[in-house]
């Protein structure tokens, strides 16, 4: 074996041995104890199809499965749509805009405990600025929030939207300022107004960026957990229980780990599956 050879493996060994013991072995153990009835303080009994077809009659798993589809369905637009103003305001040469671009990625980074608690003191039904704002402008019965079965879900979306929008602006900033801007020029000299620059030149120069956006957020949208644990804790009732919620539950509360992961691998699917969809839409429109 070269010097070469090893001195690879020196650098690569410590990574792969990391991803194996951390991240393939658990995923691989995953899959055998989505088949089992197993708690940690027992042998784990192999049940089959079991625990699938349990799901199949599980009321709290499919609404579970609806709260996320649900918060996936306003989320992904809502983000894409955010985080791309957002870039296409701080793509310019204007004083302070660094400052802007650091305020807009700044509740990225932020505790999330610290996000739930100031956004539950704004939605408060009672006390909140928002709902005083609302009453303020004419609203006579003002939404109950983060307290209302109908309104907590809403409640989550605007708080996941302005929470991460400002990290896929950076992205978007990144494909912004990779067109040439030859390519405005052209159009501008064209005639072209600024609504047909954007649909015919930004547009298709952020359709990579675009694409890589979208997948990202489906699968940050169907695996949320965090935000709606320290925000409602999946309240009220079963309002905002998501999937990635209800896999804690079963797993850790209520010790069902063999359940869990069955759950678990049908997330896995479907992110996995959306994902391959898009991936061929992409490459046929890129064909």
């Amino acid at each position: 074996m070269s010097r070469n050879t090893v001195a690879g493996w020196s650098f690569i060994l410590p990574n792969f041995l990391g991803f194996a013991l951390l991240t393939l072995l658990p995923v691989v153990v995953l899959f055998y104890v989505a088949f089992t009835n197993w708690n940690v303080f027992g042998v784990a009994e192999w049940t089959g199809t079991a625990n699938f077809r349990r799901m199949w009659d599980d009321s709290s798993f499919w609404t579970a499965l609806r709260n996320t589809v649900y918060y996936a369905v306003f989320h992904i637009p809502l983000t894409l749509a955010a985080a791309l103003g957002l870039a296409l305001l701080l793509n310019r040469k204007l004083r302070g805009v660094r400052f802007f671009r650091t305020i807009a990625f700044f509740p990225y980074i932020t505790s999330i405990v610290a996000i739930a608690v100031v956004w539950n003191q704004l939605f408060s039904p009672e006390y909140g600025p928002i709902n005083a704002l609302l009453g303020a402008v004419g609203v006579d019965n003002p939404p109950g929030w983060t307290a209302s079965a109908t309104w907590s879900m809403p409640a989550v979306i605007i708080v996941g939207t302005w929470r991460y929008m400002g990290y896929y602006m950076l992205l978007f900033l990144a494909g912004l300022q990779t067109i040439p801007a030859q390519l405005y020029e052209a159009a501008e000299t064209d005639g072209a107004s600024p609504w047909q620059r954007f649909v015919h030149v930004t547009l298709p120069g952020l359709r990579t960026t675009t694409f890589f956006v979208t997948v990202l957020l489906t699968i940050e949208s169907f695996k949320v957990f965090d935000l709606i644990l320290v925000m409602t804790g999946g309240g009220p009732g079963q309002s905002t229980l998501v999937l990635s919620q209800y896999i804690y539950q079963k797993g850790f509360e209520e010790n069902q780990f063999g359940y869990a992961s069955a759950v678990s691998i049908v997330l896995f699917g479907i992110c996995f599956g959306i994902t391959v969809i898009q991936f061929m839409v992409n490459k046929r429109r890129n064909s």
